[in-house]
């Protein structure tokens, strides 16, 4: 298992006990960015998911807690579906109360590196929504840059693809 350490921050698996806090992301308004909100079983599902990816990929999307505190706070990192054309660095924040603490910025920072140095990708992309300026505002303060000629994950959905630059020291 893969866990990520930042100055406040623990990064690690999904685990069955996120259940209930996933599921209440996935079905609230908040999950419009990732196609929500969602019934209950579609909830489930996309929850069910983060945790076979990491089964099959041997990677995926950390749960995002605060040192000394379990509670998920959202999930962000490393994400490769079958048929997406990009390896993604992805980010779902769930608790509000971490918007406009650096959070989500400082997760999103540990896992990009974590995806050039440890999983020695050679590109990284941030999907974003159409119209998500909270996710689109992330993805700028990391340095990603808005690339209309990436290809798309759902090209009858389309998004903005955020590309991350390759920092010189993994070239």
């Amino acid at each position: 298992m893969q866990t990520l350490e930042t100055q406040r921050l623990i990064l690690r698996e999904p685990k069955a006990s996120d259940m209930e806090a996933a599921c209440a992301f996935f079905m609230s308004d908040r999950a419009a960015g990732v196609g929500g909100p969602f019934d209950l079983g579609k909830a489930w599902r996309a929850f069910a998911s983060e945790i076979g990816h990491w089964q099959i990929r041997g990677y995926g999307m950390w749960i995002v807690t605060r040192k000394g505190d379990d509670t998920p706070l959202g999930l962000i990192g490393p994400w490769f579906p079958a048929d997406w054309p990009e390896t993604e660095i992805g980010w779902t924040v769930w608790d509000t109360s971490i918007e406009g603490t650096g959070i989500a910025t400082e997760a999103a920072r540990a896992a990009i590196d974590h995806a050039w140095n440890v999983l020695n990708w050679d590109t990284i992309v941030s999907y974003v929504g159409i119209g998500n300026t909270r996710s689109a505002n992330l993805a700028e303060k990391l340095g990603a840059v808005l690339d209309e000629n990436a290809p798309q994950p759902k090209p009858d959905q389309p998004c903005w693809v955020y590309r991350h630059p390759k920092p010189e020291a993994v070239q």
